[in-house]
C-alpha cells in the first residue's frame, strides 16, 4: 500500500522530531514510525467505513420525506437508487472488513452532522443526478459513483479535516493518499472482486513481490539518519560556511540529513532519484525557498 515517496515522508517526519528534540531515542523513533505507517492504512479503513452511514442517511431522508403529511409526487415516489447501491452491503456484509474495523474501533457514529452535510452536498452534484437517471443499479456504476464521491466530496472538506486532526496526529497529511486507495478499492469491488485488506507495503503486494523490502528500506533509512545525524550535520555545516547552522530551519536540516542517509544506505538508488525525492517533499513541508536550498546542498554532498 505505502510507496517509497510516502515512506520517505514518514522517515523524514521521525528525523524532524529528533531534530526538534535530541533526547528522543532511536527506539522511540522506530515506534513512532511504526504508528505512522499503520495510520495511513487505518485512515483508508476509516474512510471506507463512511459508505454504510451515507447510504443509510439517504434512505432515512427518502423515507422521512415520503412519510410527510402532504408529500409531493417526487417525495411520494422517490428514487432509491443510491439508497439501494450495491457497494454498501458488499462492505457491511464482508466479515474481514467488519472484523478489522471493529477491532480498530473505526466508526462514523459520532459524525452524523458530517454525514448529513456530505449527503446534502452529493445531492446537488451533476454526477449524482446523472447516476440517479441512468437506470437500474449495477455494481460497476455504483462503484464508479463512490469513486466520484471520494474524489469530489472528501478533498478540501474542512469539517472532515477537523475531525481527522482530532482523531490522529498523522491523518491530515495522509488524506489524499488514503483516498486514492479508497478509489482503488471501489474499482476492484466494481469488477466483482471481494474486498481485501491491502498489505502495508507495496513490496508485499503480489505484483511487486520480487522487489526489495520496503519495510527494510524505511527502517534502515531512519536508523542511518539517526546514527549518522551529527556527522551529516557537520557535513552540511562544512558546505554552508556563510550560514549559521541555527539559521537553517529544522525541516530543511531534516530533509538534507535523510537525503544523505539514503545515499549512503542505498548506493543502488541513483543520486538523482534521492535528491529529487527530497526536493519534492520539501515543496510540501518547508518554505518556498527550501526547494533550491535542499537541492543545492544535497547535490554538493551526495555527488561529492
Amino acid at each position: 500500500m505505502l510507496n517509497r515517496r510516502i515512506l520517505r515522508i514518514k522517515a523524514f517526519k521521525a528525523i524532524y522530531s529528533f531534530t526538534e528534540n535530541r533526547s528522543v531515542s532511536l527506539k522511540d523513533l522506530e515506534a513512532q514510525l511504526d504508528r505512522s505507517l499503520e495510520s495511513t492504512r487505518d485512515l483508508y479503513l476509516f474512510l471506507l467505513c463512511c459508505v454504510g452511514p451515507l447510504t443509510r442517511e439517504a434512505r432515512a431522508r427518502l423515507e422521512a420525506a415520503r412519510g410527510k403529511f402532504n408529500p409531493t409526487e417526487e417525495e411520494l415516489h422517490p428514487n432509491f437508487k443510491f439508497a439501494d447501491n450495491l457497494i454498501a452491503p458488499k462492505l457491511e456484509e464482508d466479515p474481514d472488513f467488519q472484523k478489522i474495523t471493529q477491532k480498530k474501533k473505526l466508526s462514523w457514529d459520532q459524525y452524523d452532522v458530517l454525514i448529513h452535510n456530505l449527503y446534502d452536498s452529493i445531492r446537488t452534484k451533476d454526477y449524482y443526478k446523472d447516476y440517479l437517471a441512468s437506470g437500474p443499479n449495477t455494481l460497476k456504476e455504483d462503484a464508479a459513483l463512490w469513486v466520484k464521491i471520494f474524489e469530489e466530496e472528501f478533498v478540501d472538506c474542512q469539517d472532515l479535516e477537523d475531525i481527522l486532526e482530532d482523531l490522529s496526529i498523522w491523518w491530515n497529511d495522509d488524506l489524499a493518499y488514503s483516498l486514492t486507495w479508497c478509489c482503488k478499492a471501489m474499482e476492484s469491488i466494481g469488477k466483482g472482486r471481494p474486498w481485501n485488506l491491502p498489505p502495508l507495503f507495496m513490496s508485499d503486494m503480489d505484483e511487486t513481490h520480487s522487489k526489495e523490502s520496503d519495510k527494510a528500506f524505511v527502517v534502515n533509512l531512519l536508523r542511518k539518519a539517526y546514527n549518522g545525524y551529527d556527522r551529516y550535520v557537520e557535513m552540511i555545516s562544512n558546505v554552508t560556511p556563510k550560514w549559521d547552522l541555527n539559521r537553517i530551519c529544522s525541516t530543511d536540516l531534516s530533509l538534507i540529513v535523510c537525503g544523505i542517509a539514503e545515499s549512503e544506505a542505498f548506493p543502488g538508488i541513483a543520486p538523482k532519484v534521492t535528491i529529487n525525492e527530497f526536493v519534492e517533499i520539501s515543496k510540501y513541508y518547508s518554505t518556498p525557498e527550501s526547494r533550491a536550498f535542499v537541492n543545492g546542498i544535497l547535490d554538493k554532498l551526495i555527488n561529492k
